[in-house]
């Protein structure tokens, strides 16, 4: 899914000047290693990628974004059935019963079957 892409610090680089005079050979470059650092003043200003390396990642942020959206409906899912339990009638009522127990319980704990 996901494709690991080289640190930008890795990648080969060409100067903007190259660029503009040696046009064919930047191409062959780019399809040998599938991208290419531009500089200027020896600061990376650029990268040029391959059609299939630009395809490949609008793919996986398309399905990033896609996982994404489910996990989000998923809680607001949980979210809405949480809100709903606090706003049945009773809810209140019951939340206060809770604070006036003040961590007493109603009878004792079993420690098991046999007790």
């Amino acid at each position: 899914m996901i494709t690991a892409l080289p640190a930008l610090h890795d990648l080969p680089r060409q100067n903007a000047s190259q660029v503009k005079n040696k046009w064919g050979d930047v191409v062959r470059q780019v399809r040998q290693s599938g991208s290419v650092a531009i500089t200027n003043h020896a600061a990376v200003e650029m990268v040029l990628l391959d059609a299939a390396t630009y395809q490949q990642l609008t793919e996986d942020l398309l399905a990033l974004s896609a996982r994404e959206q489910s996990v989000l409906e998923e809680l607001a899912g949980r979210f809405d059935r949480r809100l709903a339990v606090l706003q049945q009638p009773d809810a209140a009522q019951r939340v206060g019963a809770l604070f006036e127990a003040r961590g007493k319980l109603a009878r004792r704990p079993k420690a098991g079957a046999s007790f």
